[in-house]
C-alpha cells in the first residue's frame, strides 16, 4: 500500500479507489449506529448487443483487496488534507478492516442477467464501502473474460495470444485483461508483467521498427533470429509479404544448418485470409509445412469466425484492441445492490432498475448430455433442483481454503464452454432461460405491497 509523501497519496492507494459517497454513507452509518449485518449482492442486468453470455473473473484480486483492506497512516492524512471528515470518523477509519462473508461463483463461470455473482454479508458500513473496487475488479476482468471466450469459441483448436498492453487503459488494466483472457482460453501473453505475475506463458514476436532498421530485409531476419532463435518467428508483412516469405525460404537452410529451427511467420496486414493461402503455398513449396503462419492486425471475433468460413490456414492469432478495450461492450450493466438489513429482505423499485429481494442462490440444470438447460434464482436456503453456482469462499475476513490455481480455473472455464448451448457455442442469437422463482417473486410482492402501505 502507498504511503502519503511530499503531500501526496498514489491514486492507486486500494483504501482510497473508492467512490466519495462511500465514505459519505460510511460517516452517516456510523453517526447513526447502523452496523447491523447487511447482504448486498453483485449482478449483471442486462447483455450487450449480440453477447449470449457472462463469464465471471477477477474474484482472486478481490480476496486480496478485501483481506488487505484497511487505512495506512498516509492515506488517514491524506483523507485529513481534505477537510471534509471530523476527526473522530478518521480515528474509525483508522481499525476498519473487512470481517465479513463472501459466496461467488467460481471464476470462468458462465452466468447470464439477474444472476447473483458475488454474494457480501458483512456490517453494513464494511458492505457498502467495498462495493467500489468490487465492481471496477470483477466487472473490468468480466469484461474481458467474457469477450475473450468468443474469441476462443470462434477459433477452435486455434492457439489465441493477448496483444493488448499497449492499447489497454491503463497498466493495472493490460496486467488484469491477460489474467482474464487466460483463464477464458488464451494459450499466453506477450505482456511481461503478467507473465511473470501470474504464471501464464509468454509469446511474442517483433515490431516492423526492426525490419525497417535494415537496410536489407533478409539481413534482418538473420540479425533476429541469431539474436532469439528459440520459437523463431519472424514478421514478414513490412514491405511485400509473399517477397518476404520467400526471402524467409531461402534463409531457412542456412539457419537450420546452424541449429536454429523457423517456427512461424506472421502477418500482421491486408487480407490475412488471402496472404495466409499464398504464403501457406510458398513455405510449403520449399519444405516449410511445419512453419506456422501466425495472425495479427485488428482481429476480433468476427474475423476469426470468417477466417474459419474460408479455411484459411492461420495457426495462432495475436489479439489486441479488441481484446482489452472489447470496443463492442466496453462496460456492463454491472450493479451492487443491497439485499437484506438487519435480517429484513429489501427491495429496490426504481424503474427499469428493480431488484429482486433478498439473499439468492443460483441453480442451473443440465441436458442429458451435460450441456446447460436453464437456471433457477432462488431464495438462499431454499433447496431447487440443479447445481448450486454460488459457493462460500470467505469468512470472517478470510479465506476460507486456498484458492483455485489459473491452470484450475482456466480448465474450469473451458468445461463451461464446452457445456453451452450449441448455438452460444457458435455465436448466434439464442435466449437462455433463467427463471425466478416463485418464492422470489412473491417476496417481492409483498415486499412492494408493504411499501405502497408506509407510502
Amino acid at each position: 500500500m502507498a504511503e502519503f509523501r511530499d503531500g501526496k497519496v498514489s491514486p492507486l492507494s486500494e483504501a482510497l479507489l473508492t467512490d466519495l459517497y462511500q465514505l459519505n454513507m460510511l460517516a452517516a452509518y456510523r453517526k447513526y449506529g447502523m452496523e447491523a449485518p447487511a447482504a448486498f449482492e453483485l449482478f449483471m442486468r442486462k447483455l450487450p448487443t449480440r453477447r449470449g453470455f457472462f463469464m465471471a473473473a477477477g474474484l482472486e484480486q478481490v480476496f486480496d483487496f478485501l483481506e488487505s483492506l484497511a487505512f495506512s497512516p498516509g492515506e488517514l492524512a491524506a483523507l485529513e488534507a481534505t477537510r471534509r471528515f471530523p476527526p473522530e470518523f478518521l480515528d474509525y477509519l483508522r481499525d476498519f478492516r473487512f470481517t465479513g462473508d463472501v459466496d461467488a461463483m467460481p471464476e470462468g463461470t458462465v452466468f447470464f442477467p439477474d444472476e447473483p455473482v458475488v454474494r457480501v454479508v458483512a456490517p453494513l458500513p464494511q458492505a457498502q464501502f467495498v462495493e467500489t473496487r468490487l465492481l471496477n475488479l470483477i466487472h473490468f476482468e468480466t469484461v474481458i473474460a467474457s469477450k475473450a471466450a468468443r474469441m476462443v469459441l470462434a477459433a477452435p483448436g486455434k492457439q489465441l495470444v493477448d496483444f493488448g498492453l499497449r492499447r489497454a487503459h491503463g497498466s493495472e488494466a493490460g496486467v488484469l485483461a491477460a489474467r482474464a483472457a487466460y483463464i477464458a482460453g488464451f494459450a499466453a501473453t506477450a505482456t511481461v508483467s503478467a507473465g511473470i505475475a501470474f504464471g501464464i506463458p509468454l509469446s511474442g514476436t517483433m515490431a516492423h521498427s526492426f525490419i525497417q532498421a535494415h537496410d536489407d530485409e533478409t539481413l534482418a531476419f538473420e540479425h533476429f533470429a541469431h539474436a532469439r532463435p528459440d520459437s523463431l518467428v519472424l514478421l514478414i508483412d513490412t514491405y511485400d509479404t509473399e517477397r518476404a516469405a520467400e526471402k524467409v525460404c531461402a534463409l531457412a537452410p542456412r539457419l537450420a544448418a546452424e541449429g536454429i529451427t523457423l517456427s512461424g511467420v506472421r502477418l500482421d496486414s491486408g487480407d490475412l485470409g488471402a496472404h495466409a493461402r499464398k504464403v501457406r503455398a510458398i513455405l510449403d513449396a520449399a519444405g516449410l509445412a511445419s512453419v506456422r503462419i501466425v495472425a495479427s492486425g485488428g482481429i476480433d471475433e468476427d474475423l476469426l469466425l470468417e477466417l474459419g468460413r474460408q479455411g484459411a490456414p492461420i495457426d495462432a492469432y495475436g489479439i489486441g484492441t479488441a481484446l482489452t478495450a472489447s470496443p463492442d461492450a466496453p462496460a456492463l450493466d454491472c450493479a451492487y445492490k443491497l439485499q437484506e438489513y438487519a435480517g429484513v429482505p429489501r427491495r429496490k423499485r426504481s424503474e427499469g432498475k428493480a431488484t429482486w429481494p433478498g439473499r439468492k442462490q443460483v441453480w442451473r440444470r443440465r441436458a442429458a448430455d451435460g450441456s446447460l438447460a436453464g437456471d433457477l434464482v432462488a431464495p438462499e436456503g431454499a433447496a431447487r433442483e440443479g447445481e448450486p453456482l454460488l459457493r462460500p469462499v470467505m469468512r470472517g475476513g478470510r479465506r476460507i481454503g486456498p484458492s483455485p490455481s489459473l491452470a484450475e480455473s482456466r480448465a474450469y472455464a473451458a468445461a463451461q464452454l464446452a457445456a453451452l448451448p450449441e448455438p452460444l457455442r457458435r455465436l448466434e442469437p439464442f435466449r437462455y432461460e433463467v427463471e425466478i422463482d416463485a418464492d422470489l417473486r412473491a417476496l417481492a410482492e409483498e415486499l412492494d405491497a408493504r411499501s405502497k402501505q408506509q407510502a
